[in-house]
């Protein structure tokens, strides 16, 4: 005889999948959205120095994971290099606790600047943020930044990914 179906299977199966594509398609179309070209902004970054998870346990709190981050900034001009003039690291309460970029530095077309927040760097807390400034000499694609955070200890792995979203900070573009 054949093997018996388990009949709550295929309705699993295809929730399964329409919750995947509930929340794909919309990343999917953000990412292929064009920008319109832009001389400078000011972006917002959420990072994730620690994680929590788990239950509340008898002390009223979650267990927590600590995460590093690696925060990518991309130039996606083709022909023009762009300057990212400051990245400043901010913590959960909103108090700056460096600035990641001390002196102006060009990305050329196609280039990469990374900064890394370290694994034992809790101070940022779970709603730490960095605030990235940059600018160009003419109209240029803005720049992709996202953060890639991870914990791979004891033999699991914790990695997600974050992007950045344009702020208004009018004060935080030099005047030329």
């Amino acid at each position: 005889m054949g093997e018996k179906m388990n009949a709550f299977a295929f309705p699993r199966n295809w929730l399964c999948a329409l919750i995947l594509a509930a929340f794909w398609s919309p990343i999917a179309t953000y990412a292929q959205e064009i920008r319109t070209l832009s001389s400078g902004q000011s972006i917002y970054l959420p990072i994730y120095s620690h994680m929590l998870y788990g239950n509340l346990g008898r002390s009223g709190r979650a267990s927590q994971v600590l995460l590093s981050a690696l925060v990518s900034i991309r130039n996606t001009d083709v022909r023009r290099p762009l300057r990212i003039l400051s990245a400043r690291y901010y913590d959960t309460h909103g108090k700056l606790l460096a600035e990641r970029v001390p002196a102006p530095t060009i990305l050329p077309p196609l280039g990469t600047l990374e900064l890394f927040v370290e694994l034992n760097d809790a101070s940022g807390g779970s709603g730490a943020n960095f605030i990235i400034t940059w600018d160009s000499d003419a109209p240029v694609n803005p720049p992709l930044v996202e953060a890639l955070h991870a914990n791979m200890d004891g033999g699991k792995a914790v990695i997600f990914m974050t992007q950045s979203v344009p702020i208004n900070d009018p004060a935080a573009l030099p005047t030329r």
